[in-house]
């Protein structure tokens, strides 16, 4: 077990939200203000570090330090309620010191090592519970995916360095076509494992629902982030503008992870996994974003290009905001309830009312819909979509459309997924022992979460209030320089095209609705007379019980019946009959489960691979050094030979 220090936990948060608190500010001064390059030759052998940010790396500095600020104020009370050990409190500050050093690197060296730190501290975290074989097993495809995605980015940066003639990132702009191309694919497979694209997602929905909820938050709200952004400075800016197979792969890609990882959240029963299914969905919309600019420039439509940017931009601050939300108010129902598993929750809006009030905050934006903080950016992406003149260009007129159908579809899923996570999980009857127990969140707890809920409002409402961070984000992509996307206020309007919206007014005017059908019902029934209550007749039953509602298993069926072919649901009905007659039925139980089928089909053919290949190759250790010293003429032999 690790060691337990009960005086760790203020620390532990206070210095989390401190390193945040400076990300934070020093994001904001790399994208409105002028920092100076820092360069120390003695802290790393042969190449020494660089720091250098640019408004670019300052937005996902200052968003990466944004998360952490909450986070570290909520984890005060959750580390004494679950007693996290001292290591766990100790590596959190340093995981999100790398998660923020990492957009600050300027050079090849630097940003690969950042990279890794974040890699080892997070599987530190992880890794908290580790006498859990489930931890374990987590931690170890956690760890075998991000060491793979690292040698894919760090065989492509050498090649981009070599090919280059230089270790500086703002020097690394001349490659050929072909490194251009290998490059490209090698760093997007890095990238975007870490961001959890299809198929490269199989570690997050078994790492996020394992580590602390904190822990969690920030590799969903924060981490991912990280992935978007060597995404974006390496392929789209150091490697860009690319050609258009570039766009089409990302929109691809990023249309397969959305709708992927949205139908695995809406038949998902453990929160933390729908949540974790979920950011794949998230990311995946953010790249098709990405892919519709690319796609846009090289046709030389720069105004919807633009507009696609600025829907990647926006998205990636919803999704940190009602991501990081969700899995705090998870966490706090975990503590409290010591469950995972929706079939077993419900009933915690009375129990747990300020937590259930966050959890509503944070699925109202992932569902996309008005009022939720996801809403502008999806909007935006749409937009962008529906704008794209198709007349001189037959690729765009043919993926376009399919790219509305992908986003409509996704939201629709989405808006399933949330209402079955809220609805099943904190309304109706509580379906177990330990949520009918179950008690409100500490002060922290409730502030962290209650400083996520601002930020999703904000974004909601009055997301012109972070219009200076849009401009200046969208400035810096290849295909924003084109078009300013400058009518970012209160209403958002689109860049040289007809369309417009003001997030702020449909608030105004829902709530104005609800308050005028409030008032007339209130109205109303103060004039009539009371009514005579009765008892109901309930076909001889008692008072309404909790097996007498939807579980999240049985809201899910008839998804899972209509995309069995991609779910590949294991079901099975077993009819138990009485002991007197086997004509008599005792039981019946109905089981169902479905496994990631992409991890099943994949995955598990490639693991066995391997296992059978290093099982042929312990035939070749037999402990004689003879036969290691032939080995080792018989290598020295193949590379002289390879070298003429």
């Amino acid at each position: 077990m690790l060691p337990r220090l009960g005086f760790g936990a203020p620390a532990g948060g206070l210095a989390t939200s401190a390193v945040g608190l400076v990300g934070l500010w020093l994001g904001l001064q790399a994208m409105f203000g002028l920092l100076r390059p820092v360069q120390l030759d003695w802290l790393l052998p042969l190449s020494g570090v660089r720091i250098e940010l640019d408004p670019l790396g300052g937005f996902f500095l200052a968003l990466t330090g944004a998360v952490a600020v909450p986070v570290g104020c909520y984890l005060i009370g959750y580390a004494r309620r679950e007693q996290l050990g001292g290591v766990t409190l100790a590596v959190l500050p340093v995981f999100v010191a790398a998660m923020e050093l990492v957009p600050a690197a300027g050079s090849v060296p630097t940003f690969l090592v950042a990279w890794e730190l974040m890699a080892i501290t997070s599987l530190i975290l992880v890794l908290s519970e580790y006498t859990r074989a489930q931890v374990r097993s987590a931690g170890l495809s956690y760890a075998v995916m991000t060491q793979l995605g690292f040698v894919a980015i760090l065989v492509g940066l050498i090649v981009l360095a070599a090919s280059g003639g230089s270790d500086r990132l703002t020097q690394l702009t001349g490659a050929s076509g072909g490194v251009r191309a290998a490059v490209f694919v090698l760093t997007f497979v890095g990238f975007g494992s870490k961001a959890g694209l299809v198929p490269l997602h199989a570690w997050l929905p078994r790492a996020h629902p394992e580590a602390p909820s904190p822990v969690s938050a920030l590799m969903s709200a924060a981490m991912v982030n990280l992935g978007i952004y060597g995404i974006v400075r390496f392929d789209l800016r150091l490697l860009g503008p690319g050609p258009r197979w570039w766009g089409l792969a990302l929109m691809a890609v990023g249309g397969i992870s959305a709708l992927y990882g949205v139908l695995q959240a809406s038949v998902a029963t453990d929160i933390k996994r729908l949540l974790a299914y979920s950011t794949t969905e998230n990311m995946g919309l953010v790249t098709l974003a990405l892919g519709a600019a690319t796609l846009f420039a090289d046709s030389g439509d720069y105004g919807p290009a633009t507009i696609a940017a600025a829907a990647a931009v926006v998205h990636l601050m919803a999704h940190a905001a009602f991501k990081s939300l969700g899995f705090l108010a998870a966490g706090s129902v975990l503590a409290a309830t010591h469950l995972r598993d929706l079939d077993l929750l419900g009933g915690l809006v009375r129990r747990m009312p300020s937590t259930t009030v966050c959890f509503g905050v944070a699925a109202l934006g992932a569902c996309g819909l008005p009022l939720g903080a996801g809403f502008v950016g999806e909007w935006l992406l749409v937009q962008s979509l529906v704008h794209a003149p198709p007349a001189h260009d037959p690729m765009v007129a043919l993926t376009t459309p399919l790219a509305v159908g992908v986003v409509a579809l996704a939201t629709g899923l989405s808006v399933a997924a949330m209402a079955k996570a809220f609805g099943i999980g904190f309304l109706a009857r509580p379906r177990s022992s330990q949520a009918a127990a179950a008690a409100e969140a500490p002060i922290s707890m409730r502030a962290g979460m209650a400083a996520a809920a601002g930020a999703c409002l904000i974004l909601a409402v009055a997301p012109g209030v972070l219009a200076p961070v849009v401009r200046t984000t969208v400035a810096t992509l290849p295909f924003g320089k084109a078009v300013g996307f400058t009518d970012f206020g209160t209403v958002v309007r689109l860049p040289g095209l007809p369309g417009s919206i003001a997030p702020g007014v449909i608030v105004a005017g829902v709530v104005g609705a609800a308050l005028l059908a409030s008032g007339l019902a209130r109205l109303r029934s103060r004039r009539r007379p009371a009514p005579v209550v009765r008892p109901l007749w309930a076909c001889g039953a008692d008072d309404l019980t909790e097996r007498m509602q939807y579980t999240a298993t049985s809201f899910a069926e008839p998804l899972q019946r209509v995309f069995a072919d991609v779910l590949r649901p294991d079901t099975d009905i077993e009819v138990t009959p009485t002991a007197e007659s086997r004509y008599m039925v005792d039981r019946i139980a109905y089981r169902t489960a479905i496994t990631d089928a992409i991890e099943q089909r994949l995955y598990t053919p490639v693991v066995a691979a391997v296992g059978a290949v290093a099982g042929l190759m312990r035939r070749a250790h037999t402990g004689s050094v003879h036969l290691y010293l032939a080995y080792g003429a018989l290598g020295v032999l193949i590379v002289l030979v390879a070298a003429k």
